[in-house]
Parts: structure tokens; sequence; C-alpha cells
């Protein structure tokens, strides 16, 4: 199963997902706030905070990734170009990418907003989100 970790009530976030569900066309990925249960469990058997959600996590097939890395993973797991995208942004060194997520993590509440609570999703895509 391929789960895309996110921070429920990051606006940035949010709309990613919701990119994330347009370009997904053959539903092959799932989604789980980070402050859900599943998010919670996968943080603590991860030993990450489960108090301050500064990770973008991707599980595929049972491997994990985070950061830029799990961006990029989820790239490649989209239809169409998308994969291209991967191909082109994998050849920078993942400290120069996490450099650049992280600045961006940093900053994202300030330059996007944030919600007072998680996203629900809609019930024709409930099925897709994880609790």
């Amino acid at each position: 199963m391929n789960v895309v970790y996110f921070d429920g009530v990051c606006n940035l976030c949010n709309a990613v997902v919701n990119f994330l569900i347009d370009q997904d066309t053959g539903g092959k990925l799932k989604f789980a706030s980070l402050q859900s249960e599943a998010g919670e469990a996968t943080l603590q058997a991860l030993g990450l905070s489960t108090e301050s959600y500064d990770s973008f996590i991707f599980s595929k097939n049972g491997k994990v990734f985070h950061k830029s890395t799990a961006a990029l993973e989820v790239l490649k797991t989209l239809d169409g170009g998308w994969k291209r995208l991967y191909y082109t942004l994998i050849i920078f060194p993942r400290p120069l990418r996490d450099w650049v997520y992280t600045l961006i993590s940093e900053n994202r509440y300030r330059w996007f907003g944030q919600r007072a609570q998680c996203r629900l999703p809609t019930p024709e895509l409930r099925e897709r989100f994880i609790d």
C-alpha cells in the first residue's frame, strides 16, 4: 500500500493532497494526516515527534521515505509526465533537496496558513483516507 502522511492542519499540505488526488487517476495513493491515529502510530514507529509535524512521509510498499525524497517518490508513483519531474529533480543531492524542503516546511504556516482542524474527506474520497 502507498500511503502519504501529511500535516492535516497545513493549508499547503492540504493543497498538495488535493493535487495528488487529482493526478492519481488510478487511485494508487492512500492518505492519512499525521494527527490521525494511523499517522501518530507511524510517527511513533519511526521514532519521530508526535507533537510537531515537520516531515512529509511516504510509505511505498513497506519502505518509508521522508522529506524531499518522499515528495519525489510520490511523483514517481503518479501517472503521466510526473515521473520525468522525478528524474529531473532526483539528480540534486539529497542534502540540498532537504534544505529546500526544510525551508518551506519551517515557513509553511506563515506563507500558506493553517486550519483549525484536520481535513475531512468528502464521502466520495473517504475510501482513500486512513484514520
